[in-house]
């Protein structure tokens, strides 16, 4: 097949690139070559448009054990000779054309890359995104999505303990489904993605090879349009059984000590994990494809390169150990062959049947090495000036507070998940010691020690739109806050970056601030990023999604027996509010929802207090001066209270500030503030502990009724009610799929 511009063009390669692979081979490419530059310089593989601005992040400190892109996923190092390895990716495109596969491979996919590096996963969470929730649109893909990732989680038997999801109308067409895996390894363990050793065999492990998944890198690296469906076999297929069986096999393998390197291969399959552990080894590699096991007979060259069939890994192991290797494989039942050796030049040539189908230099094809890198123009996008203008003082106060609160307590992103979580196993392989006892972090076991890992999804996209800087602080500051309001220290962060087209000044605008914004915030809380991956094109013709730089953050319980709980413990505990008290309604559900103004400043906000807070809870917490301990996010204060209630069915009688708006004091949503409770013994105690340190005492818990300023609002269990069963209004249930059936 004879190569031309418009053949590199229909790849979704540039001119400017062609011209750039020509110029790397010194030659023209042949098909086979120019479908690999087009899968390893896809945005989803090659971070071009992003790599400049993510290399700015702290990506060394604290408790890192490899820096942030040396292997698939980020280490951290936990005591008692064990680290915790962690990850958050995306599977957007895939869930928007096939919701419960594109979902299911996305926590297949991030479970491998946990595993790959010889850790057992032991908890996955996930952050979700979807439009209007009363929309069949929504309910078709929520419910897809929901039932992909609770079939592949439940079966694989990793335990889905914590997430967030939210509804937004600018993820109708384009929704966000964000993976995140953790695991532990013993030291000593772990295993490089890297391929060494001149002659060393290298191994196809895992499921045969089919066509499903070809060119998915190239299709996450394009706006999602009316015709991305003719896209579908791009999606992948997954088989959690299979994978499980790999995740054995695998673990088991490098107890031989007859591993040298292992990747999974994930996005551009082959050409990807052969030109990445090559280039990292410095070496390159002969890989035979027809030896390549396969489903589907007579698959090209080129097929075989891109194939993102799922359950597979490549390995490089010792030589002469092969025997050793095979006969792991052959005891759990999986194809396992030798494609290929290791060699010394850097060139990656591969064959089918004795003949060169493909030369190419592995260094120029992978990330950090010669895939181009670009600098993006951006400018400050004009719906800025809408924010710029908005006068909180131009809303009124409510005169009927209460039924402020029945709406905002109802909203599809505050109401109850359980209708969701319920799908997922929260036990299965392990023990979720939250499960009982509600935390603001989901706590997990280190099974074997009295540690806990606390671990944690969060992103408001909405904050982010307003201000990007901001928001992608509040969104780290907020991921440590949950850790530290369950007693746990956070460690390090994995990022999900979702972005629209980065050839959009304006998105990218949101992007690089976002960037500043985070690696400011990881900085001052000394949690390095890990990795992540950057997903952009989240856009359709009537815009891009809001920008979501999802954030997942692992923290660390010396001792599982420190940990705190977010709900009321008795009554006639007395109710602190813990932080500065702001006169603030921006960017607040209560806003944006109930009032209908889209366009607000970010909420308060100021990344000093928001450390001191969390440095004044953390020894709160340890020297056990506090009941409980919940942050006030979305729904502010209020919402905050009655969650803190429900557990127990405790109620709360508390007062509104003079000086502050009373919708501001119980649904704005400034940043920085903690719901505590302190026995009504130890107040006096508890006050002399906290010097001038911003601290209010704004009520009691009651044995069940709400009271607001002195009005009665009814009891905790009706508001408990309203919260769990809201999300009935919204449901069509004869089209809200499967994965909706348990409401």
């Amino acid at each position: 097949m004879e190569v031309t511009l418009k053949t590199a063009q229909q790849l979704r390669l540039t001119e400017g690139e062609f011209e750039l692979i020509k110029e790397r081979l010194g030659r023209m490419p042949n098909f086979n070559e120019l479908c690999a530059f087009s899968g390893m310089w896809s945005e989803h593989c090659s971070y071009k448009n992003s790599i400049k601005w993510l290399k700015t992040l702290p990506r060394e400190g604290g408790r890192m054990l490899v820096k942030a892109g040396e292997e698939n996923a980020g280490l951290m190092d936990i005591g008692d000779g064990l680290g915790v390895v962690f990850k958050i990716e995306s599977h957007n495109h895939p869930s928007a054309i096939e919701p419960f596969q594109g979902a299911a491979t996305g926590v297949g996919g991030i479970h491998r890359d946990i595993f790959t590096m010889g850790a057992r996963p032991i908890a996955s969470l996930n952050s979700l995104r979807f439009g209007k929730l009363e929309e069949d649109k929504t309910q078709h893909l929520l419910a897809g999505v929901v039932h992909g990732i609770g079939h592949y989680g439940n079966c694989f038997g990793v335990p889905t303990v914590g997430g967030e999801i939210y509804f937004d109308q600018c993820y109708h067409t384009n929704p966000l489904v964000n993976a995140m895996s953790v695991g532990i390894v013993k030291a000593g363990e772990t295993v490089s993605a890297t391929a060494e050793g001149v002659g060393n065999p290298v191994m196809f492990v895992g499921s045969a090879t089919g066509k499903d998944g070809i060119g998915g890198a190239s299709f996450a690296s394009a706006d999602i349009t009316a015709e991305s469906a003719q896209d579908l076999p791009a999606v992948q297929v997954g088989d959690p059984f299979q994978e499980k069986k790999l995740l054995e096999a695998c673990l088991e393998v490098i107890q031989t000590g007859a591993v040298v390197g292992m990747q999974d291969m994930g996005a551009a399959g082959i050409i990807c994990s052969t030109s990445e552990m090559s280039a990292k080894g410095q070496s390159g590699m002969r890989i035979d494809l027809d030896k390549v096991p396969t489903r589907q007979k007579n698959m090209k060259a080129w097929e075989l390169l891109l194939s993102e069939s799922q359950e597979r890994m490549l390995l490089v192991a010792k030589k002469g150990r092969e025997a050793e290797v095979q006969a792991v494989f052959d005891k759990w039942d999986l194809p396992c062959s030798v494609i290929g050796e290791v060699t010394g030049d850097g060139i990656l040539n591969f064959y089918m049947h004795g003949e060169l189908e493909a030369s190419l230099p592995a260094h120029d094809l992978v990330l950090g090495g010669g895939a181009p890198q670009y600098d993006r123009e951006y400018k400050e996008p004009a719906y800025l000036e809408k924010i710029k203008q908005f006068d909180a003082a131009k809303v009124p106060v409510p005169a009927d507070l209460k039924a402020v609160a029945e709406q905002l307590i109802k909203l599809p992103s505050i109401a109850s998940k359980r209708w969701i979580y319920t799908q997922y196993d929260s036990m299965v392989g392990t023990v979720n010691t939250s499960t009982n006892e509600p935390t603001d972090a989901p706590l997990v076991l280190v099974k074997g020690t009295t540690k806990a890992l606390a671990v944690t999804t969060d992103c408001n996209s909405r904050y982010v739109f307003a201000d990007p800087y901001k928001g992608a602080m509040i969104a780290v500051s907020e991921a440590a806050r949950n850790i530290v309001c369950s007693g746990g220290q956070p460690l390090g962060v994995t990022n999900c970056l979702n972005f629209g087209n980065p050839y959009d000044p304006e998105v990218y605008y949101q992007f690089v601030h976002a960037i500043k914004g985070m690696g400011e915030a990881c900085r001052k809380f000394d949690t390095p990023v890990t990795g992540g991956n950057v997903s952009f094109y989240n856009q359709n013709p009537d815009g891009p999604v809001n920008p979501t730089p999802t954030i997942g953050m692992v923290g660390l319980l010396e001792d599982i027996r420190e940990k705190m709980t977010l709900d009321f413990k008795n009554e006639g505990d007395v109710i602190y509010l813990l932080g500065v008290i702001n006169n603030d309604i921006s960017c607040s559900e209560y806003l944006h929802n109930i009032n209908g103004i889209k366009y607000s400043a970010a909420p308060y906000f100021n990344i000093d207090e928001e450390y001191a807070l969390q440095q004044k809870l953390t020894s709160l917490i340890k020297d056990k001066k506090v009941h409980s301990a919940h942050d006030c996010s979305e729904g502010g204060l209020f919402v905050t209270l009655c969650e803190a209630g429900f557990n127990r069915e405790l109620g709360f009688s508390v007062q509104t500030k003079s000086g502050i708006r009373k919708d501001a004091f119980l649904y704005g949503e400034a940043q920085s503030r903690v719901v505590i409770t302190v026995p009504v013994t130890k107040t006096k105690e508890f006050e002399a502990a906290m010097g001038d340190f911003p601290c209010e005492k704004i009520g009691v818990v009651s044995s069940g009724e709400v009271i607001v300023d002195g009005d009665f609002w009814g009891t905790i269990d009706w508001w408990k009610d309203e919260y769990d069963n809201a999300i009935e209004n919204y449901l069509s249930k004869e089209e809200a799929g499967a994965a909706l059936s348990s409401i």
